[in-house]
């Protein structure tokens, strides 16, 4: 097989160590030096020596958890980086058994036969941490919330039925004032402000319960740590404004799209960055983002179309604006949500729209233009003829007969 990298290196990292194959063509030898490094940074200066030492122009590692990092930051600039997916690596046929993980790195690199993944630049890097940290501080409150509408329920307060955000401005005045040790209903009712999900009887109503100071306590405790975690998201909110400073312009025109805020298009730019040459295609960007369904099909039976395991910080959050984007009346997306979801179903249907509109997206920020709709009767207007057939035999089978003239 051709030899693709006649100087080249694999690494198998682990947390403590790193194990490196230096695989050098010299004639019609090839020499293989394995040598094993620790993972701090005098180490991984020593490795990247090494590796220059042997004349190494390209070095792949597996995306390993976040092991990796510290490697590729050491060494990037010094030589050709690539990163390996673990799983594309082990498809691969050919593999002897007594072969060590970065030998066969090394000998599949040499041959080319290695598919980098997608690795963002630095700042790039920098906003996919805040924006995966601030979702991750979302989570945590949604599951305090919960927690205290556990403990409410376990108290027989009512809340969660009569309030439609218990963590509004008279969810959190009653429950700060149950923590305090007031129990009458009356006075708690009092607490609510403006319009209300449930008349006031109802609130009273809601009130009357069981509170223990064990129920308090736990109350102030779930209380204090989303008031801590609101805090750290308000500070995660100004370094992404920081962050994105530079990318501004590409956030600006995903808003235009419908079910994207500026927290989906934060995410989406976090993600897949504003570089769309990465990918040769939206079919591929697609495919990366698991979007699309799987082909496992034989002799003719479809087995299954479910899509593939994938990056869930984009995918989720594609889901959630697909979600927007279907409840907005009179646009593509909805119509095309309309149009799955009656032979598909729902679940299906919404996948479809977030692969639109991540399709949208690669080419907004390919070209750098605005959102166009393409219209609710974008469907109709490119299958009219079809349209009209199908009106024609529904016509028929309702005892109707149908002349169809030019308007």
């Amino acid at each position: 097989m051709e030899i693709v990298h006649p100087k080249c290196a694999g690494l198998d990292v682990h947390q403590d160590t790193v194990v490196a194959c230096a695989r050098v063509v010299a004639g019609s030898s090839v020499t293989h030096d394995v040598r094993t490094f620790g993972t701090t940074t005098q180490e991984l200066v020593a490795l990247s020596d090494w590796l220059t030492a042997h004349g190494c122009t390209h070095v792949a590692m597996e995306s390993t958890g976040v092991y990796w990092k510290p490697v590729w930051h050491v060494l990037e600039g010094s030589v050709e980086l690539g990163l390996a997916n673990a799983m594309h690596i082990r498809n691969i046929p050919g593999r002897k058994s007594d072969v060590n993980d970065a030998t066969w790195i090394a000998e599949l690199l040499a041959h080319g036969l290695i598919r980098g993944s997608f690795v963002p630049p630095a700042p790039i890097q920098e906003l996919r941490d805040l924006t995966r940290t601030r979702k991750q501080l979302v989570r945590e409150i949604a599951q305090h919330t919960l927690r205290i509408q556990k403990t409410l329920e376990t108290a027989n307060l009512k809340l969660t039925g009569t309030l439609s955000d218990i963590l509004g401005v008279s969810g959190r005045a009653i429950l700060q004032a149950l923590v305090a040790g007031e129990t009458n209903p009356e006075r708690l009712a009092e607490l609510a402000r403006g319009r209300i999900k449930a008349s006031r009887a109802d609130l009273v109503a809601a009130l009357h319960g069981r509170v223990t100071a064990h129920h308090r306590f736990l109350l102030q405790l779930h209380l204090a740590q989303i008031e801590a975690l609101e805090g750290a998201v308000r500070g995660v909110e100004a370094r992404l404004g920081d962050a994105l400073a530079p990318f501004r312009a590409a956030v600006d025109r995903l808003i235009t799209m419908p079910g994207v805020s500026e927290t989906v298009a934060r995410v989406i730019v976090a993600e897949i960055g504003f570089d769309m040459t990465r990918f040769p295609t939206a079919g591929h960007l697609i495919s990366w983002a698991g979007l699309c369904p799987r082909l496992d099909e034989s002799a003719g039976k479809r087995r299954s179309t479910r899509t593939r395991p994938s990056n869930p910080w984009l995918k989720t959050t594609l889901v959630q604006g697909a979600w927007a984007a279907a409840r907005k009346k009179d646009g593509y997306l909805r119509a095309q949500f309309l149009r799955l979801k009656s032979r598909r179903g729902p679940k299906k249907a919404i996948i479809a729209v977030a692969a639109s509109m991540l399709t949208a997206a690669y080419y907004m920020l390919k070209d750098g233009v605005d959102y166009r709709d393409l219209g609710a009767d974008h469907f109709d207007r490119r299958d009219k003829a079809k349209l009209a057939k199908r009106l024609v035999a529904r016509l028929h089978e309702l005892g109707f007969s149908v002349e169809l003239r030019a308007a």
